[in-house]
């Protein structure tokens, strides 16, 4: 969602300048500056910057220098020459000239006519709009093809320790069970073997990761398929990010399994920078 766009339209009298930034938001958060001329246009406006942008924190403005001799501050001309008079009364051998500085600064001495809107300029400028917003979505574009090579090999550096983690599987059912005779033997005490065995499945199906396993390949590959989406898909992919996290605590409180655990640690590195860049995504 992070962007910036901008362009620029002289027209005979006055230079405009459109400036378009966004930053990430869940929803669409839309701050629109415009000059008091065009504030009639800022409700369809909305409306575009909307359908083009969808979401983030949006900053829109347009600036509006005047390049021609022409200005809408107009001398107030009663009230100056009021206040000349008064002030004339009260110093009566006072320099017109410096007279006529103090009162230009006094209130009301200078009044803005408000410029009726041009449609035919509007027209112009709405072009100009479009060109910035094009330009934003370019940037947009731009950021997005960087964080979808970060993703995937974040995806990829995830599904490598998972299947590091598939490798030592079989070797950490065989050191639980080891360990657990070994600890037996210790004690001195005569078992029933089919008692031990049947200790031993019931203690191992609770550090079972079966479904763990199975469950954060799929959601490995349903988060590659959603990335090659065409549609706006940020919070499904954050949607996804939050499951592939609870498979990876579920394994990490499992595992019982030093170097097992450290692969869950890296798993779960991966997968926190994954989650922070998902956040800039429409």
């Amino acid at each position: 969602m992070t962007g910036f766009g901008k362009a620029c339209l002289q027209l005979p009298t006055k230079k405009i300048t459109v400036e378009v930034k966004s930053l990430n938001s869940k929803n669409l958060d839309l701050n629109v500056r415009l000059p008091l001329t065009y504030r009639e246009k800022e409700l369809p406006l909305r409306n575009v910057i909307a359908q083009e942008l969808e979401r983030g924190k949006v900053d829109f403005s347009l600036y509006c220098e005047i390049t021609a001799e022409e200005t809408s501050n107009k001398i107030n001309g009663p009230i100056v020459l009021s206040y000349i008079k008064q002030m004339q009364e009260i110093i009566p051998d006072a320099d017109a000239t410096e007279l006529m500085k103090m009162a230009v600064r006094m209130p009301d001495a200078l009044k803005v006519e408000r410029l009726e809107l041009d449609e035919n300029e509007w027209t112009e400028i709405e072009k100009v709009i479009k060109e910035a917003l094009v330009n934003i979505n370019e940037f947009r574009l731009s950021e997005g093809r960087s964080l979808e090579n970060d993703f995937r090999i974040r995806i990829a550096n995830i599904n490598d320790a998972l299947q590091q983690v598939i490798e030592l599987d079989h070797e950490r059912i065989l050191t639980v069970k080891e360990r657990l005779r070994n600890n037996l033997q210790e004690l001195q005490v005569t078992v029933d073997e089919n008692r031990f065995e049947q200790e031993v499945i019931y203690y191992l199906e609770k550090m079972d990761i079966t479904e763990e396993k199975v469950r954060l390949t799929k959601h490995l590959e349903y988060f590659l398929e959603t990335l090659n989406g065409k549609e706006a898909n940020g919070r499904k992919l954050g949607f996804i990010s939050q499951e592939m996290g609870r498979e990876i605590n579920t394994m990490g409180s499992k595992s019982n399994h030093a170097e097992m655990q450290k692969l869950v640690v890296r798993m779960k590195d991966e997968l926190e920078k994954i989650k922070e860049q998902v956040l800039n995504v429409l």
